[in-house]
């Protein structure tokens, strides 16, 4: 199992529209999942962020899939960036 983080820009107009498209998206997929943003924003941009922790090795694959389906990319600016994170282990 893995934890994913996925981050990337919104511009602070699009910000309303966006939030209810990652919510579907984040809804339809099945597995829990939180939504952040930074609480600053930087040239009329916010960072946002989306967490999905403890999923299998395939999911980063299908969440890209679900994003395209959303029309996600039309109100982002730049990529989504992923990053996988696993549990180091525990100590005998």
């Amino acid at each position: 199992m893995i934890d994913l983080y996925v981050y990337y820009k919104v511009r602070e107009l699009d910000a309303a529209a966006l939030a209810p498209r990652v919510r579907a998206l984040q809804a339809g997929i099945g597995v829990p999942s939180q939504l952040k943003r930074r609480p600053d924003a930087s040239a009329g941009l916010q960072t946002w962020m989306e967490v999905y922790p403890g999923v299998d090795d395939g999911f980063p694959a299908r969440l890209i899939d679900a994003a395209r389906a959303a029309g996600l990319e039309a109100l982002i600016v730049g990529p989504r960036r992923a990053e996988i994170f696993t549990d180091l282990p525990t100590c005998a």
